[in-house]
């Protein structure tokens, strides 16, 4: 699953219930900037921030493992899936820079969304000592955090320049400016339970295996 030793790291959370473009097209671009080799697919158990997800653990872990069966870019790790706790992405980075090392460069993927409401994650400082951030654009938001405070933290840790990614182990937050998909997880189940159409929207084999498991009606 891992590059070689030394190559910039890049992982990707979320509660994937279902996976679809929105998630997918994105992160391809943002590899495509940043010069990203693979990224790791990590689904959440119990998201601590979110409502629960309406499909099983297996279920979603099946859903990615469909949407990135012919694409080389993504892998996956299932660990998350496999807790009974909370998913705090501090611990799953503590425990991440455990098995790759302190030197390695790692990065998390989030949306710009998740980036304005980062200071109310659990351990928040934490995960900047342990990784880097790398922002994909989402519609509707600014690049303004909650206060000044919140303002000047994230202004003093961002950064332009894609060689420090790749050269220091962590700490930069970089907004990668990526298609914007407004599309939801939340829209897409009140579309399949309405019977309405997603093939543009959701990959063909995760449509297949949402329709044999009768999920999100």
């Amino acid at each position: 699953m891992a590059n070689a030793a030394g190559k910039l790291q890049a992982y990707y959370g979320g509660t994937f219930d279902p996976i679809h473009y929105g998630h997918l097209r994105p992160v391809e671009a943002l590899a495509q900037t940043v010069g990203l080799e693979r990224v790791v697919i990590m689904p959440n158990n119990v998201p601590p921030h979110r409502p629960q997800p309406q499909a099983s653990s297996e279920q979603r872990r099946a859903m990615v493992e469909l949407a990135i069966a012919d694409n080389s870019l993504f892998a996956l790790d299932s660990r998350e899936l496999q807790r009974e706790t909370p998913s705090y992405t501090a611990e799953t980075f503590r425990q991440l820079r455990e098995e790759q090392g302190e030197t390695r460069p790692l990065a998390f993927i989030i949306g710009q969304d998740s980036l304005l409401s980062l200071p109310y994650w659990y351990r928040y400082e934490q995960l900047l000592e342990r990784c880097h951030l790398l922002v994909c654009r989402r519609p509707g938001y600014p690049v303004r955090m909650q206060n000044e405070e919140q303002q000047r933290w994230l202004e003093a840790r961002l950064t332009r320049d894609i060689a420090l990614l790749h050269q220091r182990p962590a700490g930069q937050i970089f907004l990668a400016d990526t298609p914007l998909f407004d599309i939801s997880a939340t829209d897409i189940r009140h579309r399949l339970a309405a019977n309405r159409p997603c093939d543009e929207i959701v990959p063909p084999r995760v449509l297949a295996y949402i329709r044999e498991h009768h999920l999100y009606r």
